[in-house]
């Protein structure tokens, strides 16, 4: 039941095929009729979906914690050489994967600090170790933040980099490091990162390589309703463009342990901001509700405010948790199946491309 006015006529344009334009987004993100947009970012859901929720058996590896830039959002990120710090053998990432590969996942996801020392042909060897050892296994891994890294250290092009690394076995991107698509915030929380036009520019290149990616938006900052707006909108922009976002990750900010002194994000935020993304997106398939930055309720809730995937098992979980989380590590597949199942959804074991591996009763 929609009850605001505003919002009806904003449904009924989504019902007419209308992409929605900034005003309607931002009211998307301002109406007290809370329940009226989680009832459209449901039924738009189900439209795309029916009731399923897709699950991934994954693992994520965190290769180091030191990293070259200092962002003020981040709580991950060491200086090399401190005791906190430290930095895995591909060795000790093959066990790592194994272990992984043992209890059936499907996917590696690989996200790092941009090391000091280490070359491009390291990170090279990552990948074309785990791909080598486990062939069957799709890697998702490096951000675009992570893919200049590689360009500036090694003097190649953004597509040589994505080139070489497709040849050792990178199957996907994930979509980490837009933070907000903005030179005003990104002056505040990260100055040494990728610009965002340039994050852009990486993953169309990407995908016109044929290289699925995900996006993301981290919110509850120092960002405004209008900024997070126009970054779903330059999102938007790309995927009109080149098609190749599978999913779009909206990514509650923790501020413990960040030189960044704001209030966590609020639920009803987080269920507000799942929701207008599932209705400003209307060409990404799948919202997720990740649940190591939500929480186990607050992912399951989203569940019915339009989000349609429920990331994965995870295990070992390192960044969010350098900021405070306290969500577990990773969740079994069992736990996953429970929390689907209780807010009346059918969950959907998939691969890393979608791909249907289960579907559960």
């Amino acid at each position: 039941m929609i009850f605001d006015k505003r919002l009806k006529q904003i449904w009924d344009k989504l019902q007419a095929g209308e992409p929605l334009g900034f005003d309607d987004g931002l009211y998307l993100f301002t109406t007290d009729d809370l329940h009226g947009l989680g009832y459209m970012a449901d039924s738009y859901a189900r439209k795309l979906h029916g009731d399923r929720v897709y699950f991934v058996v994954n693992r994520h590896i965190n290769p180091t914690n030191y990293c070259v830039n200092r962002c003020a959002f981040c709580a991950f990120s060491k200086t090399k050489g401190r005791e906190d710090g430290y930095e895995y053998t591909i060795k000790e990432m093959l066990e790592k994967a194994s272990e992984a590969v043992a209890e059936g996942a499907k996917e590696l996801h690989i996200v790092s600090g941009l090391h000091p020392e280490w070359p491009f042909e390291y990170y090279l060897e990552i990948v074309r170790t785990l791909k080598s050892a486990y062939p069957n296994v799709h890697i998702k891994a490096y951000t675009a933040v992570e893919i200049e890294h590689f360009s500036r250290i090694s003097g190649k092009s953004i597509k040589e980099v994505l080139s070489l690394l497709r040849e050792a076995g990178l199957d996907s991107m994930p979509g980490g490091g837009a933070e907000i698509l903005n030179d005003r915030v990104r002056s505040l929380l990260c100055p040494e990162k990728t610009s965002w036009q340039r994050w852009l520019e990486i993953h169309r290149c990407a995908h016109e390589l044929g290289i699925k990616t995900n996006c993301t938006m981290l919110y509850g900052h120092v960002e405004t309703i209008e900024e997070r707006v126009e970054h779903l909108l330059k999102l938007r922009e790309l995927q009109s463009e080149t098609g190749g976002f599978q999913a779009f990750i909206p990514l509650a900010f923790h501020p413990e342990n960040t030189k960044v002194k704001v209030e966590p994000v609020t639920g009803i935020d987080s269920l507000r901001t799942v929701a207008a993304s599932r209705l400003i997106f209307h060409n990404v398939p799948h919202v997720k509700a990740y649940w190591v930055m939500l929480g186990e309720g607050l992912a399951q809730i989203a569940l019915l405010f339009g989000a349609s995937d429920l990331e994965g098992t995870v295990y070992e979980e390192k960044i969010t948790h350098a900021a405070g989380a306290t969500s577990p590590q990773g969740l079994s597949k069992e736990r996953l199946l429970r929390l689907i199942r209780a807010v009346g959804k059918v969950p959907v074991e998939r691969d890393a491309l979608y791909n249907v591996v289960r579907m559960y009763a």
